[in-house]
């Protein structure tokens, strides 16, 4: 059986713009974000052409090309050691330059060995690219879906501060605008306070494709609640309660700090904070899953409590443990069905999974980079409040969605 997929055809009306940028449009899709980034510059071509042909804009400066994806490459040496360079002129050019630091699926070779790259080889080829352009460009702009190193944002004893140091090197680099999504802590930000630093997220996406697998939702308190698996995705799990009027719990991980297993502290036991949970459908929200055993051990814990429907959402799914422990947890009815976005690489076994859900956030990206472009306001795009209303009106008079 193959996975559901949902596009977002709807995510927001084509925006309206009717002047010339200051800089003329490119983008570098980095090899980690191939397939995203040809997608997001098929949007960009085609609503650029329609306001040339409507007349909104004039064609000349660049504004509607038939790509505007700049050829780049990053090839290694035979000792692993490599470089960037970019084959087309980006003098002027607003730049944006797209990665994906969690991409496992490419490799390269070392000694005759092949290596797959990690983040921190993606984040080093970000940099040789960056430098390529040599400040030639009108202004440099990173969309970063994963900020890299975001799990090391803050010191605890001897250790390093790896997140803030990456943005401050960006920041260095000439890099004036860093995007990312749901950032495990957007306090991070405070290392760059001169540059832009926006962390978007995905709650309109999840929402929507939730109530298209879904046509007898009941939202209000007595059917349905929102679960943050750990204290520290309290704030979304807030957020996505009080955008659909229901109600929000927490689990608590009690964490034995004596002992270390794979750089953190094994869980001893989650306690719930939250209203009853008995008879109601669940949406288990978090940035990001790695190993998965925190949502799948949120997930056993709600069914015990007699919770409905389950509906895991993530940003990110990493899976790093593989798919095994997803696959049993659906067979025995732990949750319902499982939703990521395309931000991070997803293999084609997630894909072909009968519980999974992906978002396609290639449309969402390309509006970011169309609003930045022409200097307008990002305001719209990250406060989805008024888009999840009308899509929750639309649910409700059994419109499609």
């Amino acid at each position: 059986m193959s996975s559901v997929t949902a596009d977002n055809k709807d995510t927001q009306s084509t925006p309206v713009f009717e002047t010339i940028p200051d800089g003329r449009l490119a983008i570098i899709p980095l090899k980690s974000t191939v397939d995203i980034g040809q997608k997001v510059n098929d949007y960009l071509v085609k609503w650029r052409s329609g306001r040339v042909k409507e007349g909104l804009v004039s064609g000349n400066n660049g504004y509607a090309r038939n790509s505007y994806i700049i050829k780049a490459d990053t090839p290694r040496f035979g000792s692993g050691e490599a470089k960037g360079q970019i084959t087309e002129s980006i003098r002027g050019d607003d730049l944006y330059l797209l990665v994906d630091v969690c991409n496992y699926s490419i490799t390269y070779k070392v000694g005759g060995f092949s290596n797959s790259m990690s983040p921190d080889d993606h984040f080093q080829d970000l940099k040789r690219v960056i430098s390529a352009a040599g400040r030639k460009a009108h202004r440099i702009n990173v969309i970063m879906p994963y900020l890299y190193e975001g799990r090391q944002m803050k010191r605890s004893g001897r250790e390093s501060l790896d997140c803030a140091n990456a943005l401050q090197e960006l920041s260095e680099l000439g890099v004036e605008n860093i995007i990312t999504f749901d950032a495990h802590d957007p306090r991070v930000m405070n290392a760059v306070p001169l540059a832009g630093f926006e962390t978007v997220s995905p709650t309109y996406q999840f929402i929507k494709n939730i109530l298209r697998c879904e046509s007898d939702l009941i939202i209000d308190n007595g059917h349905m609640m929102a679960v943050s698996p750990d204290e520290g995705g309290m704030s979304r799990a807030i957020y996505l309660a009080n955008v659909l009027g229901i109600d929000m719990g927490m689990f608590y991980k009690r964490r034995d700090y004596t002992t270390l297993i794979d750089g953190t502290n094994p869980i001893v036991a989650h306690e719930f904070l939250g209203t009853e949970v008995s008879g109601k459908d669940v949406i288990i929200i978090d940035d990001m899953i790695s190993s998965g055993d925190a949502v799948l051990e949120t997930a056993a814990l709600l069914k015990r409590k007699n919770a409905n429907r389950i509906f895991i959402c993530s940003t990110f799914g990493i899976f790093t443990n593989g798919l095994s422990r997803f696959d049993d947890a659906y067979r025995r009815g732990l949750f319902n069905h499982l939703i990521t976005t395309n931000l991070v690489y997803q293999s084609d076994e997630l894909k072909s999974r009968p519980y999974y859900i992906t978002c396609d956030m290639s449309k969402y990206i390309a509006l970011i980079i169309d609003t930045l472009n022409h200097d307008a306001s990002l305001s719209g795009l990250l406060n989805p409040v008024d888009r999840i209303n009308k899509v929750l009106k639309k649910y409700a008079s059994h419109q499609k969605i």
